[in-house]
């Protein structure tokens, strides 16, 4: 038998209905902070993740799913998402819009890696990229609409971690004094931090290896060496943050995984359990748009996997809306009653009635057993007699109560129902 690859899994109509009321939230909150939908290709050229991730990166060295194509072109499916709407903010000319350019996504993303609960190869994110709007307020704006976003799903109790990474400026003194400390530890660090050394020292801080995390436990910390301007931009952040009610704590351990972060950096955790979890992450990007050939432009923006989050609700008893159901179920004795009903069930869904009728030919006692299985709120039942007489008994299946109708009144009742 055929399997999924390892870290796929296949989405089930019995857990399906979870991701629909989540992507609703999100498409519902970004419209109502005035965020439109961007959808960008599932596979880009290997360049735009190599220039724009970064190549000191686990993403780019070690996770990427990366092939040849039929004319020998590199092609990467995408292992995150940014990247890819800067791309399509230059060449569909967004940028000659009225600005900012504000933009969500909900997109598939694919990263080769060890996978554990909530961690799969294939993984969905939902995000939020701005381009055009340097100040701190902005900043603010989508960190409200992650916490927005995340107590509409009846997540509470949340608490944004913050820092500032500085600029490229701000940044080279502190590499400088990063690789003084870093230098007699040299030898101890993984192989794949020694290659970091020279070329980005500061991706060294965010090593998932216990040794390079213990070392880097005593760097210097990078918030004391960030320039006037980003520390201005820091604490307007903080002071908006502040007036608007949003819990925060300074954490300098966020450094983020990706080169393109530029000044704020944060993620948002959840302390509703009883232990810190973060949910979300995500910052400024203000030398991006640049770096991929476009204008000096800043961007904003912040990212969360949805299958985390997901499994975050289920294990913490955080309920799901919107499982449904037929609302009705029609029951069939004989020929002309099985016609019947078949019309009569398309009738009602053309309503916007969930409507449900037996395809297998079963007995009246199974048709009712099936009823019951599939979780059918009424149900009622046409043989000859209710031909014709015109009228039927719609039977509450959770409360056994039955009431005898008129069939041509079976829709209206079951509206007010």
């Amino acid at each position: 038998m055929i399997k999924a690859p390892k870290g796929t899994r296949d989405i089930l109509p019995k857990d399906s209905y979870k991701w629909r009321y989540v992507e609703n939230a999100a498409r519902r909150v970004c419209e109502n902070f005035g965020f439109g939908e961007i959808r960008t290709p599932t596979f880009e050229f290997t360049e735009l993740f190599a220039r724009g991730v970064g190549d000191t990166t686990d993403v780019v060295e070690k996770q990427m799913y990366t092939f040849d194509d039929k004319k020998g072109r590199s092609i990467t499916l995408k292992p995150e998402v940014t990247a890819a709407v800067v791309r399509a903010y230059l060449e569909d000319k967004l940028y000659a819009e009225v600005q900012p350019t504000k933009l969500f996504y909900i997109s598939p993303c694919y990263r080769y890696e060890n996978t554990q609960a909530g961690r799969y190869r294939e993984f969905f994110q939902f995000g939020t990229e701005v381009f055009g709007a340097a100040e701190p307020s902005m900043d603010a704006e989508v960190i409200s609409l992650a916490i927005a976003f995340l107590n509409e799903l009846g997540i509470t109790e949340l608490k944004v971690g913050l820092n500032s990474i500085g600029c490229p400026k701000c940044r080279k003194e502190y590499n400088e004094r990063l690789k003084e400390y870093l230098r007699p530890h040299y030898d101890e660090l993984c192989d794949t931090c020694k290659g970091r050394f020279e070329r980005n020292p500061l991706r060294i801080l965010d090593c998932k290896s216990p040794v390079c995390q213990q070392i880097a436990k005593g760097a210097p910390i990078l918030l004391d060496f960030i320039c006037g301007d980003c520390r201005a931009h820091f604490e307007k952040l903080q002071n908006y943050l502040t007036q608007m009610k949003i819990p925060f704590e300074i954490n300098t351990d966020i450094v983020r995984g990706l080169d393109y972060y530029t000044k704020t950096v944060f993620e948002i955790q959840s302390d509703s359990i009883g232990a810190k979890t973060a949910i979300c992450g995500g910052g400024r990007y203000d030398g991006l748009v640049a770096q991929l050939g476009g204008e000096p432009t800043c961007g904003v923006g912040f990212g969360l996997g949805l299958d985390r989050l997901i499994l975050f609700m289920e294990n913490n008893g955080i309920p799901f809306q919107g499982e449904t159901g037929p609302e009705i179920f029609i029951a069939s004795m004989g020929e002309q009653a099985e016609l019947f009903a078949q019309t009569l069930v398309y009738q009602l869904r053309r309503s916007g009635i969930r409507a449900e009728k037996d395809c297998c030919g079963r007995s009246l006692k199974a048709q009712m057993k099936y009823a019951d299985k599939i979780g059918a709120k009424y149900t009622v039942v046409f043989g000859e007699n209710e031909l014709k007489t015109g009228r039927a008994a719609l039977k509450n299946m959770q409360t056994g109560a039955s009431q005898e109708i008129s069939i041509g009144d079976l829709e209206n009742r079951l509206k007010e129902e």
